[in-house]
């Protein structure tokens, strides 16, 4: 049995409304080093030297959970401001993603992630027989951290930008 055969949803995203403009959310979401104020699992972030929220540009994460803490390189897959900012943990492992629209005196916020193929072969290699069970532990982390994640953007972003 491999990773593939047992993952219910490779695939997840929620969103919220935030009474805040889509370019400062943007700038705020697409700000990695802000990451620990809203993240369950990803305490801080920072960029490679002098780089920032543009295609390419690289970053480093650093996770907690009760059991372990980890590293992660993360590589910026889009970076459209005011739309959508996405980064891809490994440059091909798992997407995550913030899109942004525009709606009455706010944005609908939507946070995504997904378990892309190379991540799957990862955790094969890795994991062998245990691959099933750890595809199955991240996608629930996902759909746990997601929710709580997105209501701590919009509590930041609406007592930042004044919009509360």
């Amino acid at each position: 049995m491999t990773a593939r055969d047992s993952a219910d949803a490779l695939t997840y995203s929620e969103s919220v409304y935030v009474e805040c403009a889509p370019g400062p959310l943007y700038d705020l979401v697409a700000d990695v080093t802000r990451t620990g104020e809203w993240s369950p699992v990803c305490t801080a972030c920072w960029w490679d030297e002098g780089d920032g929220a543009r295609v390419g540009a690289w970053f480093t994460g650093r996770n907690e959970t009760p059991d372990r803490t980890w590293e992660t390189r993360s590589q910026v897959a889009v970076a459209e401001p005011g739309q959508e900012f996405a980064f891809v943990v490994g440059g091909s492992l798992v997407r995550w993603g913030y899109t942004l629209e525009p709606r009455d005196s706010g944005t609908v916020l939507t946070e995504s992630w997904h378990l892309l193929p190379d991540g799957l072969a990862f955790f094969d290699e890795r994991f062998g027989d245990d691959a099933p069970a750890q595809v199955r532990d991240r996608t629930e982390a996902a759909h746990a951290g997601i929710p709580a994640t997105l209501a701590a953007i919009k509590r930041i972003a609406e007592v930042e930008f004044g919009q509360a």
